[in-house]
């Protein structure tokens, strides 16, 4: 089968090797839909890939792509018709740990105590025809769902369905969504179908733009000096009831804390850097509720995907720009500019 490793520096090669076969407690998915992921573009550019990130492996490269969507083609001894059968529709939790730690016993196996796989990034991932997958790592995906939308919910849509659980954001709730990357805007749309009135903040006037397609009932520069006096305005002096960063900037990330009301509660979803904050006036004395959030449970998938075919999500309008997988050097020269929507390799 053809396969894409990132070679970091930006460079990427597509080899030829061997279909995968399953060992004992494994299955091998045939890849339908292929999510591109912004988490994607560090191993990308970055050389040594996940090792040199602090992440594990030894800096090999290995297969990418870590929003698998498809179908099982294979199933391997100690695999039950429960777990798995073939021609079932699946997404793929891209993590797998010992199993039996509580972290892993309870579906949050990136946090294992023994250190997990995480698929795409320290084990074989998803742009390839096909990809080996231990079976108590799958997901159903529900028959109304597309491979696409699986494939976003195997990742980012799923980790701002995760981040929006975290904040228990309810509809009497206005909610400041900063950055409308394909994460913010998949914030946007979820908040937006969970009754919520939305204020898109971003940078750029295109993402804007298809925030205000999604639903944001607001849209603000986030790059104007003015920021906080007009979200003030538009809460009628009270701040946002939340906020969550999708964008890793500092100063959005400072900006959502002081977005955010007496009681408040933010969430960091955006990977790496920092923030600075006055913590008695920004925290303390605003009784502020701080939390990272970082991606979601096996559960959690599905229970983002059973909420998006229930409520009717059109997760597909995520998408700008789709690609074989043969022409995945120049679609990830064009995805990581990051000025476009979201992206799928269809192998």
């Amino acid at each position: 089968m053809q396969a894409v490793y990132f070679l970091g520096d930006r460079e990427l090669e597509i080899r030829s090797v061997p279909d995968p076969t399953p060992g004992p407690g494994e299955v091998v998915l045939e890849i339908k839909a292929s999510g591109m992921c912004g988490s994607d573009l560090k191993f990308y550019r970055i050389k040594g890939g996940a090792a040199a990130l602090g992440l594990g492996g030894d800096g090999s490269p290995v297969i990418a792509g870590h929003e698998p969507c498809g179908e099982v083609v294979e199933v391997g001894s100690g695999v039950s018709a429960r777990q798995a059968a073939i021609g079932m529709r699946v997404m793929n939790h891209h993590y797998s740990g010992c199993g039996v730690c509580p972290h892993c016993s309870t579906g949050w196996s990136q946090m294992c105590d023994e250190g997990s796989t995480v698929y795409g990034a320290t084990g074989d991932g998803a742009h390839a025809k096909y990809m080996k997958v231990p079976a108590d790592t799958l997901v159903s995906l529900p028959d109304t769902l597309s491979y696409t939308t699986g494939a976003a919910i195997s990742c980012g849509t799923g980790t701002a369905f995760g981040a929006l659980q975290r904040l228990a954001l309810r509809g009497t709730d206005t909610i400041a969504v900063f950055g409308q990357g394909p994460v913010g805007l998949s914030t946007t749309q979820l908040a937006v179908a969970m009754g919520a009135r939305v204020i898109a903040l971003d940078v750029d006037a295109d993402r804007l733009a298809r925030a205000a397609q999604f639903g944001a009932a607001e849209l603000l520069d986030a790059s104007d000096q003015n920021l906080l006096s007009a979200i003030q305005d538009l809460t009628d002096g009270k701040g946002v009831d939340c906020a969550i960063d999708c964008s890793s900037s500092p100063i959005a990330r400072a900006q959502a804390i002081k977005a955010t009301c007496k009681w408040g509660r933010v969430a960091f979803v955006g990977e790496g850097g920092d923030v600075t904050i006055d913590v008695s006036s920004d925290l303390l004395r605003k009784q502020l509720t701080l939390m990272g959030s970082w991606t979601f449970s096996r559960t959690g998938q599905a229970d983002c995907a059973r909420f998006i075919a229930e409520r009717n999500v059109d997760v597909e309008a995520l998408f700008t720009h789709s690609w074989p997988l043969a022409e995945a050097k120049s679609a990830y020269e064009i995805f990581d500019q990051q000025n476009t929507g979201k992206g799928v390799l269809i192998p």
